[in-house]
């Protein structure tokens, strides 16, 4: 953990995933005042849109952050680049696509880098393209999905064996129990999106964290297998559409616009979760309180803490005294 905090400027080992077009300067912020790493997505939004967010992180907050851009999915990925480099944006984390052409110029730019992936295969390359950490990213995460579909609990121990840089555990992990479990594991820290939905500092639709607070272990669907785009999201007349669509044998083109990020907006931002989707890791089930994030770190870092102390005492009482 000690690593990965020195090379990311943090105080805890919590990186916040991106949000893509719903990314907030007010929930960002609220993650690094706490002494994560607050992030900022780019999804498919505009290099002027994206630097706006950028300077209102900037102001308010003077510690360190992150930029998420995802490869595929960003129209003017020369231009977003560039943006990064001339706001000195502390790190970068590059996703959903192949991140080796672009890992040089930030590097010679002094930046840090963090790659998501979810194969040993890519972690492997990411690493030797020059990438600083790599995030693992299983199954049960939020959004779209590797067709790999390998759970973390699968995944985070083959990247630690096969990679010399930090690994950070992403999907399923949002109280203390599972970071305590991603360490076992090898991780050095976790990355979060679907338990930063509900906090106080969260400015998204109340319906959205109602929605969240309500879901059961069941609550989550995969959609877009069919056409090759895997994302999971909660639960919702939405999300019964989507499926009915996929059931009929919808075209890949029309599926992508019944999931692209103006409808994400839709049910995040606006609420309408009749008109658009919401995004939800298989941690839904666990979340039934909306702590701040300081208070949401606390618990975290004291609750694996006293987990582990309780597994050592009972591990000593019972094997190791006898």
């Amino acid at each position: 953990m000690r690593r990965l905090c020195e090379l990311l400027s943090i105080h805890y080992p919590f990186v916040q995933g991106g949000m893509g077009n719903i990314s907030s300067p007010i929930l960002a912020s609220a993650v690094s005042e706490a002494g994560g790493l607050g992030t900022i997505g780019t999804g498919t939004l505009s290099v002027d849109e994206v630097e706006s967010l950028l300077l209102e992180m900037k102001k308010r907050t003077k510690k360190a952050f992150a930029l998420n851009i995802p490869i595929s999915v960003t129209s003017n990925l020369k231009g977003m680049c560039e943006l990064a480099v001339r706001h000195s944006v502390p790190v970068v984390s590059l996703s959903a696509g192949n991140p080796s052409p672009y890992i040089p110029y930030f590097k010679e730019h002094h930046m840090k880098v963090i790659c998501v992936t979810a194969s040993v295969k890519h972690a492997r390359k990411a690493e030797l393209a020059g990438a600083d950490l790599i995030v693992g990213e299983g199954f049960e995460a939020a959004g779209i999905n590797s067709p790999l579909e390998l759970t973390t609990m699968t995944l985070i121990p083959q990247l630690v064996a096969n990679v010399k840089i930090p690994v950070v555990a992403a999907g399923g992990v949002g109280d203390s129990k599972g970071f305590a479990a991603a360490l076992a594991l090898g991780a050095e820290g976790v990355q979060m999106g679907t338990r930063l939905i509900a906090t106080k500092e969260s400015p998204y639709h109340e319906r959205y964290v109602k929605k969240l607070l309500e879901a059961t272990d069941t609550g989550t669907v995969i959609v877009g297998r069919s056409v090759g785009k895997v994302r999971r999201v909660l639960k919702t007349a939405y999300a019964d559409q989507l499926i009915h669509a996929e059931g009929t044998g919808i075209h890949p083109e029309d599926f992508e616009a019944m999931t692209d990020e103006e409808k994400h907006l839709i049910g995040a931002v606006e609420g309408r979760l009749e008109d658009g989707f919401i995004n939800g890791g298989q941690i839904s089930g666990l979340v039934k309180s909306i702590p701040t994030v300081q208070e949401l770190f606390t618990e975290m870092i004291e609750g694996a803490e006293q987990i582990y102390e309780n597994l050592i005492k009972e591990m000593n009482d019972r094997y190791l005294k006898k």
